[in-house]
């Protein structure tokens, strides 16, 4: 039995160029599409194997095209290729249940043997996007902060001074900062500044939910 599979992306002339390459008693093309939501539609009516998908393109996004596969036909795998290799791209689709990610000069036999172990649900993963993983996995994870830290935290995001947080916390202002010097000392920096960041990267803080 050929692999079954649909080819996602906005670019007409790269799902005919990928096209190409699956086109044999191997693999069976039952589909494509050019975004998210009109690859939901193929995939019910195809009901692939696996979905070879870009991630940026117009109405739904890779991302969120993973999620929906997860829901709505959990057996399909879903196999990353595009040419975007950042923690933005390739952390969400990973989380998202994605199986394999490739970057689009990835050689033609290499892609082929992808599909094939995403087919067997074996996780496939370029090198550079296997490196930025597991930099992620041994990068020292900052400590937890007290409902009282992140309380002077969440102030400080949105501009208050020492004062105003001692004022609006019912604190003295020396007790504010004695709050800040531990927030730096367990997100490991050296400002204000560079603490909120930190918090928003690690997830400590989010936007529009820190009142």
């Amino acid at each position: 039995m050929p692999i079954r599979l649909i080819i996602v992306d906005d670019h007409p002339i790269v799902r005919d160029g990928l096209r190409g390459i699956f086109t044999d008693d191997e693999f069976e093309v039952v589909g494509e599409a050019g975004d998210g939501l009109e690859a939901l539609a193929v995939v019910g009516r195809t009901r692939p194997d696996v979905v070879l998908t870009d991630l940026r393109m117009p109405r739904m996004a890779g991302a969120e095209l993973i999620r929906r596969l997860r829901e709505q036909a959990p057996g399909v795998r879903v196999l990353v290729l595009t040419t975007f290799d950042n923690d933005a791209d390739v952390l969400p689709a990973i989380e998202e249940g994605a199986t394999g990610y490739l970057l689009k000069d990835t050689p033609r036999v290499e892609l082929r043997r992808a599909v094939r172990a995403a087919a067997r649900g074996e996780t496939v993963l370029s090198p550079s996007v296997a490196g930025l993983l597991t930099q992620r996995i041994r990068a020292p994870r900052p400590q937890r902060l007290s409902r009282r830290e992140l309380e002077v935290l969440s102030l400080i995001s949105r501009g208050a001074t020492n004062r105003e947080v001692a004022r609006k916390l019912f604190i003295t202002e020396a007790t504010v900062k004695t709050h800040l010097l531990h927030v730096f000392a367990k997100l490991d920096v050296k400002d204000r500044a560079a603490a909120v960041a930190a918090a928003y990267e690690s997830g400590l803080l989010r936007p529009g939910t820190d009142d």
